[in-house]
């Protein structure tokens, strides 16, 4: 689909994720606009109209889908049990789409929706944006430079103090709601080391429910060991009194460390929009560079940090829309990822380690 116009973007849902990260991107993306917004809330209906003056907003996909014609992109950031049956709704609708994470529950329903959108040659992405985290970016180019030499151990966390839950359907234990910090965090975390390091080969996971009145994981950690040999240790918990460093990545010549989270979420929280100094963060969070020596006691060199980059996300979709090209991830590289938080939760539940047979997953 190729025009001179902006294409237009329906979104689905205007919650955190719809009103927080994706409206904002979406905005500040040149070859695109936000035309429908879907929420049922009045509230946020307001809202919405507020913060993005041209946006006309309707209480129900079905309102949304009856005017396809209209659309070019369909955003889905709605409750996690909806991805599967909305997007496949968008698809066959003949509309490309994005989908917040996790695309689906399971692989089988990721894979599901490759194939039907390969059949209808339509774009559709898993909205992965921690792969655009300034430390993550940081990571990266570090790889690609050799500065650490051959990697052996990959330590990520996603860790936060949150000793009484805030309910609502992201804790919900229900299986249905697709909660839980295992899907929730460890969708993100599990992308980056995949995205890294490449398939995982054998998956151990530990999780737990520590909250009083908790009904799902709350505290997990999972452990992967890649095809090419690198071990990933993730963490992912609502319940650390005391946070880890988010970033501790260690190799044959030198090891990085990197503690605080990526600033973009923060400033898209407080009304900030992208521009000029975008993601940047100050000197006093770069992360550390060296060997033998801790980077708490002064050990090795400051690393400048990478900008984070959210709105290339965006930028990409855009891209691919006009040209037909590969869209930033894809629903193949979700599905892998699911399979390892299937593998992580039979794990745990088992006491077992979950291999891959052919190291391809």
């Amino acid at each position: 689909m190729v025009t001179p116009n902006p294409y237009r973007v329906g979104l689905i849902g205007y919650g955190l994720a719809g009103s927080v990260f994706h409206a904002p991107l979406i905005a500040a993306t040149g070859g695109l606009v936000l035309g429908t917004v879907v929420t049922a809330n009045e509230e946020r209906q307001a809202q919405a109209r507020a913060e993005h003056p041209q946006v006309r907003t309707v209480a129900t996909a079905d309102e949304l889908f009856a005017r396809a014609g209209e659309l070019d992109l369909v955003v889905i950031a709605s409750p996690n049990r909806t991805h599967v049956p909305l997007a496949h709704t968008a698809l066959e609708a003949g509309l490309p789409v994005v989908v917040d994470k996790p695309l689906a529950a399971t692989a089988a329903e990721a894979e599901a929706l490759a194939e039907l959108a390969d059949r209808r040659g339509l774009l559709l992405s898993p909205f992965q944006n921690r792969r655009w985290d300034n430390d993550f970016r940081t990571v990266a180019g570090l790889l690609a430079d050799g500065a650490l030499g051959s990697v052996q151990r990959f330590e990520s966390r996603f860790e936060r103090w949150r000793p009484r839950p805030k309910g609502g359907w992201r804790e919900s234990g229900d299986p249905a709601e697709i909660g839980g910090i295992l899907y929730d965090l460890g969708s993100h975390l599990v992308d980056q080391a995949l995205a890294l390091f490449g398939p995982a080969a054998a998956v151990y996971a530990e999780t737990d429910v520590r909250r009083p009145g908790a009904e799902a994981d709350d505290d997990t950690f999972i452990a992967l060991t890649h095809r090419n040999g690198v071990r990933s240790h993730l963490w992912m918990s609502a319940t650390t009194a005391q946070l880890g460093p988010r970033f501790r990545v260690l190799g044959s010549a030198a090891g990085y460390v990197k503690y605080g989270l990526d600033p973009q979420e923060a400033a898209l929280r407080e009304g900030l929009r992208p521009g000029p100094g975008w993601g940047r963060e100050a000197e006093t969070s770069w992360g550390r560079l060296g060997a033998g020596e801790s980077p708490l006691t002064g050990g090795g060199e400051p690393v400048p940090t990478l900008p984070g980059d959210y709105p290339a996300y965006y930028a990409a979709i855009e891209n691919a829309l006009r040209t037909g090209a590969e869209p930033p991830v894809t629903a193949r590289e979700a599905a892998a990822a699911l399979r390892v938080l299937e593998a992580a939760r039979k794990s745990a539940a088992d006491g077992c380690t979950v291999t891959f047979e052919d190291g391809t997953k």
